[in-house]
């Protein structure tokens, strides 16, 4: 399983960025797929998370309204369309795939996630 975590950079408070996960080694499909982040000082949370068809999406409070999670199937990606950013935004963005394949809900506490990318990190300052 390799996740690859891409698209973070130094953005200016109310600029915009696009993530991207792209995944090889396993069957893309069948998994849930979600964002966490790590600020410094911090522990790492939950951001965002779509499960295998799209059925299920999750967004953070703190990120309602401003991110958009979504995934193309075809090109083992997933995304993470992040607008209106804030300099509380700054942080290491991880993506990671749920251990068990399938599933309806979209689950947040890191212990449901066996997989992870090495992070991009996004920063968010004038």
């Amino acid at each position: 399983v390799q996740l690859q975590a891409s698209g973070g950079g130094l953005v200016q408070p109310g600029g915009s960025l696009r993530l991207s996960c792209a995944a090889s080694a396993f069957t893309f499909d069948l998994y849930t797929i979600a964002w966490f982040r790590q600020a410094p000082g911090k522990e790492r949370e939950g951001v965002s998370c779509i499960t295998r068809n799209a059925g299920s999406l999750y967004y953070a409070d703190s990120v309602k309204g401003r991110f958009t999670i979504s995934r193309d199937n075809a090109k083992n990606t997933v995304y993470l369309q992040m607008n209106s950013l804030k300099p509380e935004d700054t942080a290491v963005y991880y993506c990671a795939r749920r251990q068990l394949v399938g599933g309806t809900r979209c689950p947040t506490a890191e212990h449901e996630y066996g997989y992870w990318g090495q992070g991009t990190q996004v920063t968010v300052s004038s």
